[in-house]
């Protein structure tokens, strides 16, 4: 491996390395308070709006807060709606609304508000976990693609997690496009970053 292409792959973290979990105010950890709010984040991500509208519904969801399926599950749909708007996450407002508090429903009834359960029903197959995050409503391959992304430095079976924009980015800088020899570059808690520079720089 060049040390040309790892140095690369450094100066990606360091210029915009942030994750988006961490961006959006998430400390991440494998906890079911965390991993809900990186599945609200995911659910906000996962409509044709910006990255930037989308971190800011999400703060103003934890603001108002939401950080867990119990809270958003007893919040108003009108409350949900109105914490959007203030974030002009507009178009989605309602629809989005609507999606987070069935999602919540759903993570309650289904795993007990913990999402280390869907993982454990998952049995260590990355491909099911991914299937499992389907079942929330508005979270389709793209949010189950964003969520590993972000997850993939608790969860090691989801590493390497590059979805098809994170690849697009490493080609944009010249790095491998094939996940194993992407992932090499860094150290494994460091992917989900690696992975959130290289879609920024698609942006």
């Amino acid at each position: 491996m060049s040390e040309p292409v790892r140095h690369r792959a450094e100066r990606l973290l360091a210029d915009s390395g942030e994750t988006y979990a961490h961006e959006a105010g998430i400390r991440l950890a494998d906890k079911p308070s965390p991993l809900y709010q990186l599945l609200v984040l995911s659910t906000l991500f996962s409509t044709r709006i910006s990255a930037e509208i989308a971190l800011d519904a999400a703060r103003e969801v934890f603001r108002a807060g939401w950080r867990t399926p119990r809270k958003m599950a007893d919040a108003s749909w009108d409350d949900i709606v109105a914490a959007l708007g203030r974030a002009h996450y507009r178009r989605y407002d309602e629809s989005t609304a609507t999606a987070l508090g069935a999602g919540a429903d759903l993570l309650i009834e289904r795993w007990h508000g913990d999402l280390r359960r869907l993982r454990g029903e998952a049995g260590g197959d990355p491909q099911r976990i991914r299937q499992l995050l389907q079942d929330f409503p508005r979270i389709g391959p793209v949010g189950a693609e964003i969520f590993c992304r972000e997850a993939q430095g608790i969860w090691e079976e989801l590493r390497p997690a590059f979805d098809r924009r994170a690849l697009d980015g490493a080609e944009k800088n010249h790095l491998p496009k094939n996940p194993g020899r992407l992932a090499a570059l860094v150290e494994p808690e460091e992917l989900p970053r690696l992975a959130a520079a290289l879609v920024r720089s698609t942006l």
